[in-house]
């Protein structure tokens, strides 16, 4: 499966940063054509699952996931969500942390995504598609 990884610093701090990257519905708003529907109550939590929709009318697929790792903000954050749909698998992992240096905090963003019906020699493709594409989503959640 194509592994990538997005970093990315911002002068918010860690629990506005961490509740920015883990608002499923806002991150559907940074993908084109996508919309989000949280199937549990929240708050967030390990089992909280939701399904991304992406698509145009009847034509699309689903992304479903689930969180099975929820680490809020002590003083680092992490998240695990795992892909259990049919067209796309994987895991995609959040962590914020404070930022070294100075005011704010460091996000990072590593995704294990796979196409089920695409061949293996697209992988790489996939990866570079899935950093243009998530590293854009971050970067406007985080704004």
């Amino acid at each position: 499966m194509p592994e990538f990884r997005i970093a990315h610093r911002t002068p918010l701090p860690v629990a506005e940063a961490w509740r920015r990257v883990t608002d499923w519905e806002r991150h559907a708003a940074q993908v084109p054509f996508t919309s989000t529907t949280v199937l549990t109550d929240g708050p967030n939590r390990e089992g909280t699952r939701f399904v991304a929709r992406t698509g145009l009318g009847p034509l699309g697929f689903d992304d479903p996931m689930e969180i099975t790792l929820w680490q809020p903000p002590s003083p680092e954050a992490r998240c695990r969500l795992t892909k259990t749909g049919k067209v796309l698998t994987g895991w995609a992992e959040i962590e914020v942390h404070p930022a070294v240096r100075g005011p704010g905090s460091y996000v990072v963003w590593r995704e294990d995504l796979r196409l089920t019906k695409l061949p293996r020699f697209l992988d790489a493709a996939t990866a570079r598609s899935g950093r243009v594409v998530f590293g854009y989503a971050l970067r406007r959640l985080l704004k």
